[in-house]
């Protein structure tokens, strides 16, 4: 990119989102040279050697982008659990985690469908920027600790606000660790937890 400007949040997003579509362009347009895998020794693959590829390519895919936004920042990769996890750490990203996360969903999506294009498997691949989803994580899990406090004290179910399927399965998981049963209802993006009595 040239100059720094004085920038609106919006017209932040609006910059990162032309980027990010550049990168989609040209990856789409771009031939994969690479042989389609040998199918026989696929079978022999580990289920973590096909998560560290997933990060790899993953990362690939992160750190060219963030060579065309002209934006610094360093690449963690690692496996967690059943999912490879990417994190971008660096001085200044937060236009590329945008509000509420919105941005670094639309990467994530983007990440993934990158990783389906040279695996041809569907990618659970976590992606996390500056910190967010960690920081978010910690936010919830309390969040849910003192819903299940009311709710074991009331009685009542208890219903949380709207969130992301991230968000949800973060609450979902403190919830059952705590002894209860929480379940999501609505309608995306609309979308939230009801925290039930045992």
């Amino acid at each position: 990119m040239s100059e720094q400007t004085d920038q609106t949040p919006d017209s932040a997003v609006d910059e990162t989102q032309a980027t990010i579509d550049s990168v989609v362009a040209s990856e789409s347009s771009a031939t994969n040279d690479a042989p389609a895998g040998d199918d026989a020794g696929a079978g022999q693959t580990s289920r973590v050697e096909q998560l560290e590829n997933e990060g790899e390519i993953a990362a690939d895919y992160l750190e060219e982008l963030l060579d065309i936004a002209d934006l610094d920042g360093d690449l963690d990769m690692d496996v967690e659990g059943d999912r490879a996890a990417v994190s971008i750490v660096g001085a200044d990203l937060s236009q590329l985690v945008g509000r509420d996360g919105e941005v670094l969903e639309a990467l994530q999506e983007l990440t993934r469908l990158a990783v389906y294009r040279e695996t041809g498997e569907r990618s659970r691949l976590m992606l996390d920027i500056s910190g967010h989803r960690a920081d978010r994580r910690t936010q919830l899990e309390k969040l849910a600790e003192e819903t299940v406090a009311r709710v074991k004290e009331s009685g009542e179910r208890v219903s949380l606000d709207p969130m992301s399927p991230f968000e949800r399965k973060v609450v979902h998981d403190a919830v059952a660790a705590a002894g209860l049963i929480s379940e999501s209802e609505g309608v995306e993006p609309r979308r939230y937890v009801v925290v039930v009595p045992a």
